[in-house]
């Protein structure tokens, strides 16, 4: 199958559901699975049971209602569990949580109808409340046991799932300021888009205000929270996203959000946004936006080097990027101190700062006989880490083996 048939999965999942979308190049927009043919069943708890005294496992609502009827025992809290690494006691046994989530992404994509019929799957797109480490390593993981090609994952979070889901529809929604209202449990977080028209690509910034808690007077505090997010500004499109937004209590509220703006409401917003997100960042569509997220890169980092007798700039990582994505690679031939001097630099600002970083006890040679390996590894959104490594020169100087680990961020970050 060619990669323009490939599938691009968008995996919203937290502590309590789970939402799966598809997109093909061939469709209008990326369709979301539900677990019930025929119905608009989205929301799949994160859950898994295990039927007594058998190797059978079952997921969401079937899970549910199995341990219910005490025919399995039943695994909650699991994605939680197995980000923290913990082990799980089930029906005389112990289990890596990781390995029970392995079985739940089995369990998704084995769902019948459009994961049946997806085919190859060009990206998994997994959209989490908030991206670090522990889930990259996570999702690693789980994609290694599932046979997916680490290239073919990415992490993104939900307000970085909404700046795409907003900006891939139709203009006239998004020709002023967007708004979505998380409600899921009960708590609300409100995110307003902007958009500055004037630059090249147009640069998104998000407000995220999170709200707390709203348990009594729901349909009052929504309405008061309403008016504040909006202010005086005008807005295209609202976007109604959680469960929190479940029955008929949106009396006053509704009347307000309603005025003048389309309002949607859904549950499948992040898991689409995924969708588009892979497609974007894989350069399948034109995109005449720039955001720059939570996760992603907040500097520049290049060294200088002498290519044709010119000296040069030479960028080994790009700000803009996700930073659990990128990384940064060159090899260079030392002319002169055993140091090399790095340059960052805040896209925003003119201002540029250096690093030096000294390769203490690298053998003597001539100058120009030490090739150089750099690695350059983001390890947050302001901090890199460096590996150099002494490679030698051919026959002339063999490799000593010896490399330099060096970490830098800007300064005061």
């Amino acid at each position: 199958m060619s990669n323009s048939q490939g599938a691009y999965v968008g995996i919203d999942i937290n502590s309590r559901n789970t939402v799966l979308s598809i997109y093909k190049s061939n469709m209008d927009e990326p369709t979301t699975v539900s677990t019930v043919l025929g119905e608009e069943n989205y929301s799949i708890p994160t859950v898994l049971a295990k039927r007594n005294g058998m190797g059978q496992w079952f997921f969401g609502e079937e899970a549910i209602l199995k341990s219910r009827v005490k025919e399995a025992v039943m695994v909650e809290d699991l994605f939680n569990l197995a980000l923290r690494g913990q082990q799980v006691f089930l029906d005389s046994e112990t289990y890596q949580a990781k390995d029970l989530l392995v079985i739940y992404f089995n369990k998704l994509f084995s769902i019948p109808g459009p994961m049946a019929a997806m085919g190859e799957i060009e990206k998994l797109i997994i959209c989490v409340e908030q991206v670090n480490l522990e889930v990259m390593e996570l999702m690693n993981y789980v994609a290694s046991m599932l046979k997916i090609d680490s290239k073919r994952i990415m992490l993104i979070d939900r307000n970085e799932c909404f700046y795409y889901y907003a900006l891939s529809g139709k203009p006239e929604l998004f020709l002023y300021s967007v708004a979505l209202f998380d409600y899921s449990g009960s708590n609300m977080v409100s995110v307003v888009m902007n958009r500055n028209q004037t630059t090249r690509p147009q640069l998104i910034t998000l407000d995220v205000v999170n709200h707390g808690d709203i348990n009594e007077n729901k349909d009052e505090m929504f309405d008061e929270i309403i008016a504040d997010t909006f202010g005086s500004k005008l807005f295209s499109s609202v976007y109604l996203v959680g469960d929190g937004f479940d029955g008929d209590w949106m009396k006053v509220s509704l009347s307000r959000l309603c005025k003048g703006r389309k309002v949607f409401l859904g549950k499948n917003l992040y898991s689409k946004g995924a969708c588009y997100a892979g497609y974007v960042k894989d350069g399948k569509r034109d995109w005449p936006f720039i955001f720059i997220g939570d996760n992603d890169l907040k500097l520049n980092l290049s060294i200088k080097i002498l290519e044709n007798n010119v000296m040069k700039f030479f960028t080994l990582i790009d700000a803009g990027q996700s930073w659990y994505d990128a990384k940064g690679e060159c090899e260079v031939i030392l002319d002169g101190e055993p140091e090399i001097e790095f340059y960052l630099q805040r896209p925003e600002s003119r201002e540029v700062h250096t690093d030096l970083l000294e390769l203490s006890d690298l053998p003597k040679r001539e100058n120009r006989t030490t090739r150089l390996r750099i690695e350059a590894r983001p390890v947050s959104d302001v901090a890199i880490s460096i590996v150099i490594t002494d490679l030698g020169f051919g026959e002339i100087t063999p490799a000593s083996g010896k490399s330099w680990t060096h970490t830098i961020s800007l300064k005061g970050e």
